[in-house]
């Protein structure tokens, strides 16, 4: 796969992951009934809500920054990946397994995405000691 392949599949992910999780980020701050209703039908506080919506809307708008603060993508997807795992979990626990799709398909919409983020940008790891 060319450079160019990675980068349309990276950028449409990006985008189509900016569009569900901040469509869900507003829906918790605003108390839409779609999302708020089955958050709290799971257990989770009112209060947790709001802070993931805000969480939701912060991380979108770092995943739509071209070509900078990588290492706070790299957390972000993290706090996606959280998300998405809670979320499938929470719902096998008190909805079942058939209302878990919708986490199934982030998952690998999701992981598609880091796995182009990862090509596009390899982490280095590579320290320079210091001078003394």
């Amino acid at each position: 796969m060319n450079t160019k392949t990675t980068t349309v599949i990276y950028w449409a992910g990006t985008i189509l992951t900016s569009l569900w999780f901040g469509a869900s980020g507003f829906f918790e701050l605003t108390t839409n009934p779609v999302v708020w209703d089955i958050t709290v039908k799971l257990g989770y506080p009112a209060h947790f809500i709001y802070i993931l919506g805000v969480a939701k809307l912060s991380g979108v708008v770092v995943l739509l920054i071209p070509n900078r603060l990588l290492r706070l993508k790299e957390w972000v997807f993290a706090g996606v990946f959280f998300d998405i795992i809670f979320a499938f979990f929470s719902k096998v626990a008190v909805l079942g397994l058939p209302s878990t799709v919708d986490a199934i398909v982030a998952f690998t919409m999701v992981s598609t995405t880091y796995l182009m983020f990862r090509k596009l940008y390899p982490a280095t790891y590579n320290v320079q000691p210091q001078a003394v």
